[in-house]
């Protein structure tokens, strides 16, 4: 199939939906479903986060809907928003099969990550989502944002409803009740420092944090917030541009559950992700631990 603009047909609304072009019948795959942030839209984050490049080697299927709400910003709020993505989870499964996805992924960016976490205390999604990739959306444990994070650059940053979590802002995150992998990925400019401890880590029994190999890219990221150019800060974010990423992951997590932090050095929060750490990300996920999928369906059929 290749991209398309998909049809929730329960609402109407429009989705974009990426697969494998040369997907067959009963190909394993791993659905990734992807949330923009507070003021953004599905085009916007689909240059985000652009996983879509990575469909064919890593076997991914990617679903990027926007909100609908749109006062004062368009964000993610309300049961009209939960229920298309409920719908869009729906026709994922149906479409490709629930037996054939490998592992399910709630990937969010600002508002999109604090919204994934929201999501994950509902039965429907913590009973179906194998792991939370957290673009700047909320890492789980400590986490400090810099008072210039809130500087406005152009006119206020319009006000967030709050998600269930310590703060109405990207930061620290609920978490969740559920067993999920958790990677949580951030610009150094948007936090006063990373902890070197995780919770969620501590929950699975993890060992101390190890620093990988850092992922160095060449080449910029495809998108910024263009409505801030000239007026940003190096908190909100800058002009794309080549950068470094530093991967600390906690190892040794029970069930093989995937934990690590992501740490894009002079990077803020909304600089689109480079190519080679969007793919680092995508073998994270595609690595780690799924099946919830295949449990639910064999659960629905008793």
């Amino acid at each position: 199939m290749g991209s398309i603009s998909a049809v929730d047909k329960k609402t109407g609304r429009k989705f974009y939906l990426d697969d494998p072009d040369d997907l067959q019948p009963g190909d394993k795959v791993v659905f990734l479903l992807s949330l923009h942030g507070g003021g953004s839209v599905g085009a916007w984050q689909r240059a985000y986060f652009p996983a879509f490049q990575y469909k064919e080697k890593y076997r991914l299927v990617i679903a990027t809907p926007s909100a609908a709400t749109k006062e004062p910003v368009r964000r993610w709020v309300g049961e009209a928003d939960d229920a298309h993505l409920r719908n869009i989870v729906d026709y994922v499964f149906d479409r490709y099969g629930k037996d054939n996805i490998a592992s399910f992924w709630l990937i969010g960016h600002s508002q999109g990550g604090m919204t994934a976490n929201r999501l994950l205390g509902d039965d429907f999604f913590k009973d179906r989502v194998d792991g939370w990739l957290s673009l700047s959306g909320g890492r789980i444990g400590p986490i400090e944002l810099p008072a210039s994070f809130f500087v406005p650059v152009r006119g206020p940053l319009p006000p967030m409803p709050s998600q269930g979590g310590d703060t109405p802002r990207p930061g620290r995150a609920s978490p969740p009740d559920c067993d999920i992998s958790f990677i949580f990925a951030t610009g150094e400019h948007e936090m006063v420092a990373l902890p070197s401890t995780s919770p969620w880590a501590d929950k699975y029994g993890a060992g101390p944090r190890v620093r990988l190999a850092d992922v160095v890219d060449d080449e910029p990221g495809q998108i910024y917030d263009i409505i801030r150019e000239g007026k940003s800060t190096p908190a909100w974010g800058l002009s794309p541009r080549p950068g470094t990423a530093q991967v600390y992951l906690y190892p040794k997590a029970r069930d093989g559950h995937l934990i690590a932090d992501v740490v894009r050095l002079d990077k803020g929060h909304t600089e689109g992700l480079e190519p080679k750490i969007t793919e680092e990300l995508i073998k994270m996920m595609v690595a780690a631990p799924g099946g919830k999928a295949q449990r639910s369906n064999r659960e629905t059929a008793r």
